[in-house]
C-alpha cells in the first residue's frame, strides 16, 4: 500500500474509497480537493476502485497530488462491491465514500470528523453534509427509508400532489437547513465509523447500484445507531456523471435493487405488494410519459423493464444470503 496524505499525530484517521467509471475530468478534481482538504486531518489511504472504465479518467488522475491506491477491476463490479473492496483491510477510524464528481472544501473534513468525535454523538455512526451545486444551490442530501406507501407515491405522483399523504423519498432542501437525524443520507459523501461497516459486514453486493446504502443505514438503525446530516461541513456534488451515461440501465439497476430491498425488509404482503406497484403501476405510467415526451425514453423504458422482467423470473433473487463479515 503507498502512503497517504498524513499529518502526522493528529486523530482521527480517515480512509476514503472512490468507486470511478468514466467519470473524466471530474477524478482527478475530486483528488485534488481531496489533497488541500487533508491538511488538518490524518487521511491514511486514498483508495480508487475503477470499474473497467474505458475512458482516460485514471490517467487524468496522475498527478493530482495525493497518494493513492488504485484497484482495477477487469469488470464492472457494481457500486456496493467496488466499496468493499476498497475498505478492505482498512484500520481507520472512519472510512468515507465518496463520489468522484464531487470536490471537498478545505475545511471539510476537519470539520465532519470534529463533528462526530465530539462526545455527545457516540451514537452516530453514519454521517452527511451538505452538498451544492455550482451556483452554492443546496442538492439532495438524505432520504426517508423507503415503504410501499412511499413506493406508491413516487410511481404514481401522489407524493407531488399530496405529500403529506405521500411523503417522497427524497428529503426537500428546506428539509435539511440544520442538523438533524436523518434515516440516511446520500452515499456521493457517506461517513461512517470503520468498526460499523465491519460489525455490519459491508454494503450487500446484491445491491449493484442504488439502494447499498439504504440497506446499509436501516441496519445501522437496527444496531443502535443513527445517521445524522451535518450542516456545518459542505462540499460540490455534480451528481449523475456516470448513471446518465447508461439511462436504460441506471433504471434497471434501480428497480432491481428497489425489489431486493422490499424482499429483505418488508414482510411478505408488502414486499409482494412493491413488485405489484412497480409492474402494474409505475410501468404504465413511465411508458406513457416516455411517449408523450418523445425521444429515446420510450425505448429506454421499454429495455429496463424488460431486463426487470427477466430478473424477476430468476430463481432465488428473493432470499437473501447472509452477509460475509469484512476482512
Amino acid at each position: 500500500m503507498r502512503r497517504g496524505v498524513q499529518s502526522e499525530g493528529l486523530e482521527p484517521s480517515l480512509d476514503i474509497v472512490i468507486v470511478n467509471w468514466n467519470t473524466g475530468r471530474a477524478l482527478r478534481e475530486c483528488l485534488e480537493s481531496i489533497a488541500a482538504a487533508s491538511t488538518a486531518v490524518r487521511v491514511t489511504r486514498v483508495v480508487v476502485v475503477d470499474n473497467a472504465s474505458t475512458d482516460d479518467s485514471l490517467r487524468e488522475a496522475e498527478g493530482a497530488g495525493v497518494w493513492t491506491d488504485v484497484i482495477r477491476n477487469p469488470a464492472n463490479q457494481g457500486f456496493a462491491a467496488a466499496c468493499n473492496q476498497g475498505a478492505a483491510g482498512s484500520r481507520a477510524d472512519y472510512l468515507l465514500f465518496l463520489n468522484p464528481d464531487t470536490r471537498l472544501y478545505p475545511d471539510t473534513l476537519a470539520k465532519v470528523l470534529a463533528f462526530m468525535e465530539d462526545p455527545g454523538q457516540r451514537d452516530v455512526g453514519i454521517c452527511g453534509i451538505g452538498l451544492v451545486d455550482e451556483e452554492g444551490a443546496p442538492s439532495t442530501v438524505a432520504a426517508r427509508f423507503p415503504s410501499v406507501r412511499l413506493f406508491l407515491g413516487e410511481a404514481t405522483g401522489l407524493s407531488r400532489v399530496l405529500p403529506a399523504l405521500f411523503p417522497p423519498h427524497l428529503l426537500a432542501a428546506d428539509e435539511c437547513r440544520a442538523t438533524r437525524q436523518v434515516d440516511q443520507v446520500i452515499g456521493a459523501f457517506f461517513l461512517i465509523r470503520r468498526a460499523l461497516f465491519e460489525a455490519l459486514g459491508g454494503f450487500d453486493e446484491r445491491f449493484f447500484v442504488y439502494f447499498e446504502e439504504v440497506d446499509l443505514s436501516l441496519r445501522a438503525r437496527q444496531r443502535g445507531q443513527r445517521s445524522m446530516y451535518f450542516a456545518g461541513a459542505q462540499a460540490y456534488h455534480r451528481g449523475g456523471l456516470s448513471s446518465e451515461q447508461v439511462k436504460a440501465t441506471r433504471l434497471f439497476y434501480s428497480l432491481r435493487s428497489r425489489m431486493l430491498y422490499a424482499f429483505k425488509h418488508f414482510t411478505a404482503p408488502a414486499a409482494w405488494l412493491t413488485l405489484l406497484v412497480t409492474f402494474g403501476v409505475e410501468w404504465p405510467a413511465r411508458s406513457l410519459r416516455a411517449m408523450l415526451r418523445g425521444g429515446t425514453e420510450r425505448a429506454e423504458v421499454r429495455e429496463a423493464y424488460r431486463r426487470l422482467a427477466a430478473f424477476a423470473r430468476s430463481p432465488g433473487w428473493r432470499q437473501a444470503p447472509p452477509l460475509q463479515r469484512c476482512p
